[in-house]
């Protein structure tokens, strides 16, 4: 596939653009907000038990420390100066088995998120690491939905959207490799540099016939996942599921929930779930990203949450939730990217 098809492709679909470009009425209603609220970190509010509202520098260990356990993955956090026996002695207290998830406590968009099978891929993960890391047991279920969450001053919350995780899984035919598999697709062909460094030699292998493989366990747009609107499945009764779930978690009323789970009935009810992560401040809409969708939708989508996280902002300020000062939110905007300078690296 040559590099202009490539090019032309993610010209001609906004869900490839740099955010930059896609956020840009979203920063004139940005300036307006800051006008109101007197404040440029005015987002910092929004989640208050939440570091900087979840926009940025928050960690995930704190955040699945405000949700019931029942909720989440069984999950340890490492240092990069720990020892492998303090490791695997941690690992072992809370029953945490190979395979598991590694993820840095502060993310990035995905990056640095690896599933480990082995003591030796531990090793390596932790010793290239410069950060705080996150050891997490695998979550039963195969689906996985993004989950929107609001909750309005006075009101009960409610789900503004949910988007459906289409993982990259290869099929194969006996005759192709994955490699030619991947080449196929050209959402997959973005994605072929990142998945030799992974995979190396294995992008080679033939697979046979119907029999799959699922690259990317982990449902990230920016590596390969394809986002679909699933929003149509929101239900009175998972409102309700959801409302109960969330009046658990202290100080959480807006973002998004990444949730992997056996059946939308079962999710309706509350059971058969567990939360991967929750996003606040920073979240955005990702059911917008369904390639169904137009950009105009795409910016009706942003505008409307961003106009959400400054109502609950400017009302959970009133009762006390407080702004960042301006050298507050300077500083943790340098720590912020020095952080993901490391992990950039890795």
């Amino acid at each position: 596939m040559t590099k202009f098809k490539l090019f032309y492709h993610k010209l001609t679909h906004w869900e490839y653009w740099p955010y930059q470009v896609l956020y840009f009425p979203v920063y004139f209603q940005y300036l307006y907000y800051v006008i109101r609220t007197q404040s440029f970190f005015f987002f910092n509010a929004s989640n208050p038990t939440i570091k900087n509202g979840g926009f940025f520098m928050e960690s995930k260990k704190e955040i699945y420390d405000l949700i019931p356990q029942e909720y989440y993955p069984k999950t340890i956090i490492v240092t990069p100066d720990e020892s492998l026996e303090t490791i695997l002695q941690k690992l072992t207290s809370e029953n945490i088995n190979f395979p598991l998830i590694a993820k840095p406590d502060i993310g990035l968009r995905g990056t640095a998120v690896k599933k480990i099978h082995t003591t030796e891929e531990l090793i390596t993960y932790h010793k290239k690491a410069k950060f705080n890391i996150l050891f997490q047991e695998l979550i039963p279920y195969e689906n996985e939905i993004g989950l929107f969450y609001v909750k309005l001053p006075n009101q009960s919350g409610k789900i503004t959207g949910i988007v459906s995780k289409e993982f990259m899984i290869i099929t194969g035919n006996g005759k192709n490799t994955i490699r030619e598999l991947l080449n196929q697709d050209i959402r997959y062909v973005f994605q072929i540099k990142a998945l030799e460094k992974e995979y190396n030699d294995k992008l080679n292998t033939v697979l046979k016939d119907r029999e799959t493989i699922n690259l990317v366990p982990y449902g990230n747009h920016c590596r390969g996942t394809k986002f679909v609107d699933a929003s149509h499945e929101i239900t009175p009764r998972m409102v309700e599921s959801f409302n109960t779930i969330c009046n658990q978690i202290d100080g959480f009323h807006f973002g998004r929930m990444d949730i992997m789970y056996n059946s939308y009935e079962d999710l309706a009810k509350g059971k058969n779930f567990q939360i991967v992560e929750i996003n606040g401040a920073i979240s955005e809409p990702t059911h917008m990203y369904d390639p169904k969708h137009t950009l105009l939708f795409g910016w009706k989508e942003l505008t409307r949450h961003f106009h959400y996280m400054y109502l609950i902002s400017k009302h959970n300020h009133k009762n006390g939730a407080k702004y960042l000062t301006f050298k507050q939110g300077i500083q943790e905007f340098k720590n912020h990217h020095k952080h993901y300078d490391r992990i950039l690296e890795f």
